[in-house]
Order: C-alpha cells, then sequence, then structure tokens
C-alpha cells in the first residue's frame, strides 16, 4: 500500500490524537450551564423560576472526573498495547475506543450511561496522548524531533479552542441538541485519525525491534533518505538502532519494574515529573477554572455567559503562542525552554497571589453561585488579573505546554519506551484528576493562598530543572543514552553526566543530516564535542 513519506504530513495526521484531548477536556465547560444538560441529568429538582438544577456537585464532579480517570488506565494500558501491536496501531485502536465512547456520552440518557461514556473516551485519549509522542519522537529526525512533538500540544490547544466554541454556540439551542450535537461532532476526528493513519508507516524503531529491518530500512528511506537507501543518514540511524537493539536484547528485562532498577530510577523521575510539574504549574487554576477568576473579577456582569468570551481569549492565545515552540523549541533546547517558563509562569502566579491578597474582599453572601468564588475584585486590580492570567498563559503555551510531550519520549531506551511514556502520561492524567477536585475547594477554603501554591511548585519545578534534567535536543534517541552512562569519567553514579553540563548541539547536527560528505576533521570535532557534553570535559 502506498505510504506517505512527509515527516510533517505523518505529525499533522497523529497529532490529531492530541487534539481528542483537547476535545475532552472542553466538551463540557459551555454545557454543563445550560438548561437542557440540567433538566437531562437533574437530581436536584427546580427552583423557584422552574429552572433545572442538574445533578448534585458532588455527582457533576464524578461526571467531570470520568474522563481522566479513564485516561489514566488508558495511559498505563497502552505500553502492552503499544509494544504488541506497533505504534501506529495502537493509535487507531485508540481512534477506534473513541468513536465508541463519543457514541454512547451522545445519546446518554442518564447519569450511569454519561459516566461510562467518558470513562471510554478517557481510556482512548490516554492511550493516544501516551503513544503520539512515542510514534513521532522515533520517526523523526532529530533536528525536527521537537517540533514535530511539539504539534501535540498545539493540537491539544486547537481541540480545546474548537470545541469550546462549538459547545459555546450550542449552548443557545433549545432541547438535548444543545449538548449531543457537540457531543456527537467530537467521534469526527477519530474516523479522520484512522483512515489518515493507514496511508502512514510504522515506527522504524519498533519494526527493527520486531526483526523487521527491511521494513525498518523502506521507511527510514522514504522519510529521511527522501528515497535514496544509500543517504549516509540512513545508513548511520540503522547502524545505531541495530547496534541499541542488540544490546538491549542482550540486557532484556522489559517491565515496568525495570524502570524503577538504580539505572534507570533517575530518567523515570524526571520523566514522571516533566509531566507532573507541567500539571502543577498551575494551569488548570488558570485555564479550566477561569470562569471562576474571571467572575471574581467582576467579569460576569450579572450573566453566566458574560465570563465565556473572555474565557475563549485565553484559548485563542493557547493556540497562538504555542506557534514560536514549534518553530524555534529545537533551536532553543529543553533546558532553557523549561526553565524560563517556570520563572514567568511563577513570576505571573504570584502577581495574581498579591493582587488578590491586597485589594480582594470576600464575596458576600449570594454574590456569586459558586463557593469557589470566594473573592470580589474590582477596578485596576481586577484589570490587572485578568492581564496577569493571559500573561501566564502565554507563557505556559511556548513552554511547558509543548515540552512536557516532547521530553519523555527522549529520555528512554527503545525497548523500554512505550511502557515509560505511558508511566509519565499516567501521572500527567493522575494530578489532572486530582486538581479537578482540588482547585474549586482550595479557593473557597484558603483563597488567594491557592495561587502561592502553585507559584511554589513553579520555583521548586525551576531548581529541579536546572539541576536534573538534561539537554536532549536534536540528539538521535540512541546518543541520549550516553547522557545517563555513568561509568563515564565526570559522570555522576546512577545519574550520568550532570544536567548543567549538557549541551544543545543543532548545528553539528543539522550539519550531519543534511551534508552526505563530512570531512574527517569535522568527524574528528563532531566525535570531540560529544565527548565533552557526555563527560563534563
Amino acid at each position: 500500500m502506498y505510504k506517505i513519506g512527509n515527516i510533517y504530513f505523518i505529525a499533522a495526521v497523529a497529532v490529531i490524537g492530541g487534539a481528542l484531548f483537547g476535545f475532552d477536556i472542553s466538551s463540557m465547560s459551555a454545557i454543563i450551564s445550560t438548561q437542557p444538560y440540567l433538566c437531562q441529568f437533574n437530581q436536584l429538582g427546580h427552583n423557584e423560576k422552574g429552572l433545572c438544577l442538574g445533578p448534585t456537585n458532588d455527582v457533576q464532579g464524578g461526571i467531570t472526573a470520568a474522563m481522566p480517570g479513564g485516561s489514566w488506565l488508558g495511559a498505563l494500558c497502552s505500553g502492552f498495547v503499544s509494544d504488541t501491536f506497533g505504534r501506529k496501531r495502537s493509535i487507531q485502536i485508540g481512534s477506534l475506543i473513541w468513536i465508541i465512547g463519543s457514541i454512547i456520552v451522545c445519546a446518554s440518557v442518564n447519569i450511569p450511561m454519561l459516566v461510562v461514556g467518558r470513562i471510554i473516551n478517557g481510556f482512548s485519549v490516554g492511550i493516544c496522548s501516551a503513544q503520539v509522542p512515542v510514534y513521532i519522537s522515533e520517526i523523526a529526525l532529530p533536528s525536527k524531533r521537537g517540533r514535530l512533538v511539539g504539534f501535540q500540544q498545539w493540537a491539544i490547544t486547537w481541540g480545546i479552542l474548537i470545541m469550546f466554541f462549538i459547545c459555546y454556540g450550542c449552548s443557545f439551542i433549545t432541547g438535548t441538541a444543545a449538548f449531543r450535537v457537540p457531543w456527537g461532532l467530537q467521534a469526527i476526528p477519530a474516523a479522520l485519525l484512522y483512515l489518515g493513519l493507514v496511508f502512514l508507516p510504522e515506527s522504524p524503531r519498533w519494526l527493527s525491534k520486531k526483526d523487521r529491518w527491511d521494513e525498518a530500512k523502506d521507511v527510514l528511506t522514504l522519510v529521511h533518505g527522501k528515497g535514496n537507501p544509500n543517504s549516509p543518514w540512513v545508513h548511520r540511524e540503522m547502524q545505531e538502532i541495530r547496534e541499541m537493539v542488540e544490546f538491549e536484547r542482550a540486557n532484556a528485562d522489559v517491565s515496568y519494574f525495570e524502570l524503577f532498577k538504580p539505572n534507570m530510577i533517575n530518567r523515570t523521575s524526571i520523566g514522571v515529573f516533566t509531566q507532573i510539574w507541567s500539571q502543577l504549574t498551575g494551569m488548570n487554576v488558570m485555564m479550566y477554572y477561569i470562569t471562576y477568576v474571571f467572575t471574581m473579577a467582576g467579569l460576569a456582569d450579572g450573566s453566566e455567559n458574560a465570563v465565556l468570551l473572555p474565557s475563549g481569549i485565553q484559548f485563542v492565545i493557547n493556540v497562538v503562542m504555542t506557534i514560536p515552540a514549534l518553530l524555534w523549541m529545537d533551536r532553543w533546547g529543553r533546558r532553557p525552554t523549561l526553565l524560563v517558563g517556570a520563572f514567568f509562569m511563577c513570576l505571573w502566579l504570584c502577581v495574581n497571589a498579591g493582587l488578590f491578597a491586597v485589594y480582594s474582599r470576600p464575596a458576600r453572601p449570594g454574590e456569586f453561585t459558586s463557593p469557589a468564588e470566594s473573592m470580589a475584585i474590582t477596578g485596576a486590580p481586577a484589570k490587572a488579573i485578568i492581564a496577569s492570567t493571559y500573561l501566564f498563559v502565554a507563557s505556559f503555551a511556548p513552554t511547558w505546554g509543548p515540552v512536557s510531550w516532547t521530553y519523555p519520549p527522549e529520555l528512554y531506551p527503545l525497548r523500554l519506551r512505550g511502557k515509560a511514556v505511558a508511566l509519565c502520561t499516567s501521572a500527567n492524567w493522575a494530578f489532572n484528576f486530582a486538581l479537578a477536585y482540588f482547585v474549586p475547594p482550595a479557593f473557597a477554603n484558603i483563597t488567594w493562598k491557592t495561587y502561592a501554591i502553585f507559584a511554589t511548585f513553579c520555583a521548586a519545578m525551576f531548581i529541579h530543572v536546572f539541576f536534573m534534567f538534561p539537554e536532549t535536543a536534536n540528539k538521535p534517541l540512541e546518543e541520549v543514552e550516553e547522557i545517563f552512562d555513568d561509568t563515564k569519567p565526570g559522570a555522576i553514579k546512577y545519574i550520568g553526566t550532570p544536567a548543567w553540563k549538557t549541551r544543545n548541539t543543532r548545528n553539528l547536527t543539522l550539519k550531519q543530516e543534511h551534508n552526505d560528505t563530512i570531512s574527517s576533521e569535522e568527524k574528528v570535532g563532531f566525535e570531540e564535542h560529544a565527548h565533552k557534553e557526555t563527560t563534563g570535559r
């Protein structure tokens, strides 16, 4: 069958799996306050005006958390699915599961049916969100890997934006079509994902792991060699992949337990904390509960829908500000991007905490509808809160947003990559699930100190990244292994090369990828540079 070798097209199709994540994030944000939804799943009866009150707070929390709960399980299972059936097939399986879940959600007539459908959707998102970065990492050129895996985050932001405005528009429809239409429409991208993947090649590294060497070389020739099987870069990649596969077979012990052995625990903690920190940045405060913040800042103006459009602005900022990372992330490197992002997010969180602490007053009884809307702030400080919130999103979007997906797949050897990234992604979903419950009561009980907590997390992640996160940009995945080799001179036991001594080797990598002939002096120079980087000398 005809296969497409354009790496940008391959990434564009694969990251539709990320868009499913975005669809699910915002698939309820503009729906849960509408009368069609509240009446269909009503538990609290009616108010004095005859309006439906909907499900109880605990039940609504369960409905909302069903998706990240299912995603956590799906992410954990995705490693086994991916290692068994392949990276591409696992994403296709995820897309089929999504379609099934969307049908159940769209047809929901009661709360249990809705919860089951959202769990199934979440299971699909868990598979796709874990394995799309693995697939792209294993098929992309080192110099483009960050940009291409970063498309995953961009697709997530587009999914959030598109589904938010679809739900917002449908919220004006009377009848159950107000929520059934958007929940049904979200099955279409999954169908396109499944069909698009039919024409894409499998991961060459997974094929090599299964001893399908001819197919692996054909994929590398198609994608990296531009059809030239004699390309020096293709030959070099095949040689490195073969050496890595043979080494791993001689030391095979592929299970989740291996991730916690002394020689792997450092990498495991880095990958897992990359995803945990991305949740603890406070993006949940600024993004998913933005209506609370804007209501407290006086934007509600007596109407529940008044805060939806200002909330939509931050989704647009999220999409637009991800673009710089796609263009320049590989040039910047992973470490500087994460450090700069942590610094600025900490700054804007401190600004919000200070403004609310100094200028806000406690909410009056009956002033707001939710207990989480516990403060009120007006005037110039309120405008500063809004601006700081937008700036926070603009700081997250080009830094921790895309890098948190790009970085973990680069850390692990081939035999463990599928399971390791699945474990890292499951940590993301576990904290996503926890924060879905934490943030509203935190605002209700400790008010502005909620921002201070997340600012502290951002300061902690800055320190953690500086001392423990090595630079992996522009390195073939097999060469990243050398960074963690603790037998080299200058290395730290169980850690390898100190993180602050690792460097971005973009120029040398580009020369290797694009020049078929490299002089012996240049080769020696490259080897000396690589030696200095991995040994710190």
